[in-house]
């Protein structure tokens, strides 16, 4: 009788020991995808998940890492199957049809447990839906005219202050043989919603920017067209690198370093891309975008980062965990140094690089902030309208047939929202 219960009692604690290490592996699991694949943000996310760990040695964490096209292709594939704990997602408009279909969980009590409403006021709209937080917003960034300051002092130019400004500087360029903007718009037409979000936020006011991605205005209006007229001022004189339909962005920054054109519209992770291939820092200058209409107060684009966690997520409480690690300001300090962005919680510490500080400046004193055009507007319009502005920026003489067909999209595509 002894031996039976010693024996009941050793496969008792069996039993225990193996279901505490099932509960260890289940509790102990983190699965993260993202699109962090270019230099920059692979290099911030590596130090990121690597002193999360660190500090929960306990959770064995996955990561996996997609294409940025690759990645919007099947993001809704993989939160709809074998979801992950954590996404990188966008916020704003796009990140209504996942809230919608119920693909991305409530993290109200995230925000609430780690006092992010008053750390994170600034950015809490933007992953606000019906009153309740489904992202964690990390860092934002400016957008404006990278440009090289060596090339400009070489023909006498400065950064333009207004629109006539800026077709004299790129008239001169063009004149000495320099190209006067780098793009790449080859799989990623996203390059040409940062160009048609600037015309339009100088041409039309923030205001008038909104109610279009928000679906309230036809493409077919003349204030829009008033739009691309202005853009047809810059690629009817050939102020575009000629081929830049069959280069990416990151690509198209050779012309930019080897001084064949002359500046760059982009966001300020350029800087770092740029810095990595070997330009030297002091050949970098940096421009707000010029003043077109006059009297239109200046506001700018500013994406802002974020990270989700998936309703099908099987690991929500490390899920959690990651999600106020990230909030965190000293995480947020350490991965905007890396990225050489700029952190959402107030309490976080900014970089000292002379960028970051320009755009800082630049957006505290923003009339408003756009998200970027992709973002501000529902993926199926957001596409049509940048191929259609890849399109224009080809066959300008097909500006009719464009505006017709976004009109077309525009009127399919919020009918049902």
């Amino acid at each position: 009788m002894i031996k039976l219960s010693r024996r009941i009692a050793g496969w008792a604690a069996i039993a225990l020991a193996l279901q505490f290490l099932s509960f260890q592996a289940t509790a102990g699991t983190l699965i993260i995808n993202n699109d962090t694949s270019d230099p920059a943000p692979k290099k911030a996310w590596t130090e990121l998940i690597n002193d999360f760990k660190k500090a929960n040695p306990d959770i064995n964490v996955t990561w996996n890492v997609f294409d940025h096209e690759a990645y919007k292709s099947v993001i809704n594939n993989q939160l709809s199957a074998e979801a992950p704990d954590i996404v990188s997602w966008y916020a704003g408009a796009r990140m209504a049809p996942q809230v919608k279909g119920k693909l991305f969980a409530d993290i109200s009590d995230v925000w609430q447990a780690s006092g992010l409403d008053k750390t994170m006021k600034s950015a809490k709209s933007v992953v606000t839906f019906d009153g309740k937080q489904y992202g964690i917003p990390y860092s934002t960034y400016q957008w404006g005219v990278y440009y090289r300051k060596d090339i400009f002092d070489k023909y006498g130019l400065k950064a333009p202050q207004n629109w006539a400004e800026m077709l004299a500087v790129a008239k001169k360029l063009k004149d000495n043989n320099v190209t006067p903007f780098a793009i790449g718009t080859k799989s990623s037409t996203w390059t040409t919603g940062g160009w048609f979000d600037y015309l339009d936020l100088r041409t039309n006011g923030f205001q008038f920017h909104m109610d279009l991605t928000g679906g309230k205005i036809p493409y077919t209006d003349a204030r829009v067209r008033k739009v691309f007229e202005h853009w047809g001022e810059l690629v009817k004189p050939g102020y575009f690198v000629k081929n830049h339909a069959t280069v990416s962005w990151q690509e198209s920054q050779a012309y930019f370093i080897k001084g064949e054109a002359a500046m760059y519209l982009m966001g300020n992770f350029l800087v770092e891309s740029l810095k990595s291939a070997g330009l030297a820092e002091d050949k970098i200058g940096f421009f707000q975008f010029p003043e077109i209409t006059k009297g239109i107060e200046m506001a700018e684009d500013a994406p802002t980062e974020t990270i989700h966690m998936p309703s099908g997520a099987k690991n929500k409480a490390e899920a959690r965990k990651f999600l106020a690690f990230v909030a965190s300001p000293e995480v947020q300090s350490k991965v905007n140094i890396t990225l050489g962005q700029l952190p959402i919680n107030s309490a976080a510490k900014m970089g000292n690089d002379k960028f970051l500080q320009a755009g800082f400046a630049m957006l505290t004193r923003a009339a408003g902030l756009a998200q970027f055009y992709d973002r501000d507007a529902p993926a199926e319009m957001a596409k049509a309208g940048m191929d259609g502005f890849q399109e224009f920026m080809i066959k300008p003489e097909n500006l009719d047939a464009i505006l017709q067909r976004l009109e077309k999209v525009r009127q399919q595509v919020y009918a049902g929202m």
